[in-house]
């Protein structure tokens, strides 16, 4: 089974946030940040006035509490509009 997003809508996956910090020290749950970074897994076809400008398999930054959660077959995804991305992370 598959989501396809309507007019506006993009559905994301988050990713996981580090385990580690750079300097290699081991992060609790509790000391991990929510992430932000989201990878792009489905794209809507867009309105007349608003204009699709990520992809499927974009990394984005989003919101941080936008978007509708939907857990389909085990993994949970986000459904947000194209407003709630901030920016493409290369």
């Amino acid at each position: 089974m598959t989501i396809k997003p309507l007019q506006d809508r993009v559905v994301i996956k988050m990713v996981e946030a580090e385990e580690t910090t750079k300097s290699g020290i081991i992060l609790t749950g509790s000391a991990k940040e929510k992430p932000e970074v989201a990878e792009v897994i489905e794209v809507g076809e867009g309105k007349k006035d608003v204009e699709m400008t990520v992809k499927k398999g974009d990394k984005v930054l989003i919101s941080k509490y936008c978007g509708t959660n939907v857990k389909l077959e085990g993994e949970e995804f986000i459904i947000v509009k194209m407003d709630d991305i901030l920016a493409v992370v290369k």
